[in-house]
């Protein structure tokens, strides 16, 4: 396989531009019509589609859905985007936009592009902003406060429409001609549409090609023809009217989330945004008191050496968490950049076999030397690493006071939770204080007292592990403008310290830091670190820290979804979002996101073999029939 498209990265586009129009190399196609791209997208997907006065009429708390078939400029989305702008009605409906794209145009070829446009130049550069790395893979975008959400696929059409849980309201089939670009526009391709369509959607393409309308019309759509944009003569519009699928989902009035910290902040903070009033319950008294209440936290995933669904995981969620914290950029958000270091000989081979079997975007990861790892970090390094420029660390405790700071979410806080029973098709929450709270929506993410409150009788497979952290004085030691990271991590200065961490004691609960902890953590530092010298810092009896505990599951992926029995019974309004470790950071935006979808009925943001590696049924050891 050629070098330039190892996994996870995907092959772009390859254009000639004429006159400043993109034109694929590959299928010898326009992207757009050159006269016009702008109208011709309004009058070939928008209108037929009547969306202007569908978007009108979206109730509160309602989202429509339209899917795409090949993403190319982004144009039809930056259309749409602006057309549901001046037509949404003052609630908080949403606005889902699924798209697949094969061959992914480069951000600086979407810059060019999107010159063309200039009335669309607010939105295009929301985009650019937000435009994921090259990454093979399903990318979540999140624009307008939430208002609008970009699920955007890089990869093949047919895997990700096999791959996808969403109902379309509207369609548009687009991507190149279909005698140039045969397989996007399969009998499979057009089943797989159908499939994804409900009674009611609505569907638009600009080509009139009669082996397109007869798949169409196979798989129950009522098709119809009508002239075509500039020089095409005709275009096709359809519908389905009956015997679709359709995915009930019943109003959420409210959730009640247990537990404040990374995990429960981030979703109350997402469904908030989707219009979702949320109760907050956490026996602390603020958000991010327990294992997020650290001073400095990392933003970090080691990617697996195999490009499996475990490692396209962990990419995308460090994607979307780097995307997810940006607008923070000046409260708890520090994108100083992050190096993995390979400091034994063993990391150093593992790295090399990183490198030679994946390609990650370098604006993503690249791998560096020990000189420029020094550069980059502002004190001598003696050891190559993987450099990741859109990491860096963030102050968690006050990330979840932020978060968890909105008009929707109500927090009670010095409350736990004594019992959760059924009542009614409902869940009652008996707290320590004698209160009841009634809910529809249950979420539980308390951590390792996650398995106490979940109310299932089965032995849930979750255990805390006791991190350690040492709190370094700043002066007198020279210290990294970068988070470094090896067999420990190290934080740059903040406030006069800087954050050593962690211990990973799997049989110790002593809740107080020790000073055989803090001294693992300097041994380990200056093991990774030998230019900061050890005569510098303080003896570890007089030394600060602050002891954690992570909720890991039995096989260290985290969890995000509606609870289940032993039996494998759905426990309906239960969900749990635990087993985060110790990169909750890095896990929490991306599975916020996704649960908040399960929540909502709305489209998910991960395909099904990525959910399936997150669910709750996993938690139960498997016994013989």
């Amino acid at each position: 396989m050629d070098q330039r498209v190892n996994p996870p990265a995907t092959e772009p586009a390859d254009l000639i531009w004429r006159e400043g129009v993109p034109e694929s190399a590959r299928f010898g196609d326009v992207y757009f019509n050159r006269e016009n791209g702008l109208s011709e997208s309004r009058y070939v997907f928008l209108e037929p589609n009547n969306l202007p006065d569908r978007f009108t009429n979206l109730h509160s708390n309602e989202h429509f859905v339209i899917a795409e078939t090949g993403f190319g400029t982004g144009l039809n989305f930056l259309v749409t985007w602006s057309a549901w702008r001046k037509c949404r009605p003052e609630n908080s409906s949403i606005l889902h936009f699924v798209s697949v794209e094969r061959f992914p145009l480069p951000q600086e070829d979407l810059r060019k592009a999107f010159e063309l446009w200039p009335e669309l130049a607010s939105l295009a550069d929301e985009l650019l902003t937000q435009y994921p790395h090259l990454i093979k893979g399903t990318h979540r975008l999140v624009f307008d406060g939430g208002r609008v959400r970009l699920t955007l696929s890089f990869g093949d059409l047919l895997s990700a429409l096999s791959n996808h849980s969403f109902q379309a309201d509207a369609w548009y089939l687009d991507g190149f001609d279909p005698s140039l670009n045969p397989e996007m526009w399969t009998d499979d391709a057009i089943k797989r549409v159908r499939e994804h369509s409900k009674p009611g959607t609505t569907l638009a393409t600009f080509t009139a090609v009669s082996r397109i309308r007869k798949a169409l019309e196979t798989n129950g759509f009522s098709v119809q023809k009508r002239p075509g944009f500039g020089r095409k003569r005709e275009m096709l519009t359809a519908n389905i009217s009956s015997g679709a699928h359709t995915l009930e989902v019943p109003a959420v009035e409210r959730v009640t989330i247990i537990g404040a910290g990374i995990a429960g902040s981030l979703l109350a903070r997402n469904l908030a945004e989707r219009g979702i009033p949320v109760l907050l319950i956490d026996q602390a008294s603020a958000p991010g008191a327990a294992a997020s209440g650290n001073p400095q936290g990392a933003l970090y995933a080691k990617l697996g050496i195999e490009y499996n669904a475990q490692a396209e995981l962990a990419a995308t969620a460090l994607s979307f968490s780097q995307r997810y914290y940006r607008p923070w950029q000046s409260d708890f958000w520090h994108p100083t950049g992050l190096l993995q270091l390979a400091t034994t000989d063993q990391e150093v081979a593992r790295q090399q076999r990183f490198c030679q079997r994946n390609r990650y975007p370098e604006a993503f990861l690249t791998p560096v030397d020990a000189r420029k790892a020094s550069a980059l970090a502002g004190i001598e390094i003696k050891a190559p690493g993987l450099w990741f420029p859109g990491s860096g660390w963030l102050e968690p405790s006050k990330a979840c006071q932020t978060l968890a700071d909105h008009p929707l979410i109500d927090a009670h806080f010095n409350v736990s939770v004594a019992l959760v029973e059924p009542d009614d098709g409902l869940w009652r929450i008996h707290d320590s204080r004698g209160g009841t709270h009634t809910t529809s929506r249950l979420v539980i993410a308390c951590g390792h007292n996650t398995a106490e409150v979940a109310p299932v009788t089965g032995e849930l497979r979750l255990k805390p592990i006791r991190g350690q952290i040492t709190c370094l004085p700043e002066s007198g030691l020279n210290l990294p403008d970068t988070v470094i990271c090896g067999s420990k991590y190290l934080n740059p200065a903040s406030n006069g310290q800087a954050v050593i961490g962690a211990t990973f004691d799997l049989k110790s609960d002593n809740p107080l830091p020790t000073p055989e902890g803090h001294q693992e953590n300097l041994d380990e530092l200056f093991r990774m670190l030998p230019s900061l010298s050890s005569d510098r810092a303080p003896e570890p009896d007089s030394m600060a820290g602050r002891v954690a505990f992570r909720c890991t599951t039995h096989d260290y992926q985290p969890v995000s979804g509606p609870l289940h029995t032993p039996a494998g019974d759905e426990v309906k309004g239960v969900f749990l979002f635990t087993g985060l470790g110790s990169k909750g950071l890095v896990w929490a935006p991306l599975l916020a996101e996704f649960l908040a979808d399960q929540i909502t009925g709305q489209p998910a943001c991960l395909p099904d073999y990525l959910a399936r590696r997150v669910e709750t049924r996993r938690l139960y050891r498997k016994t013989d029939a």
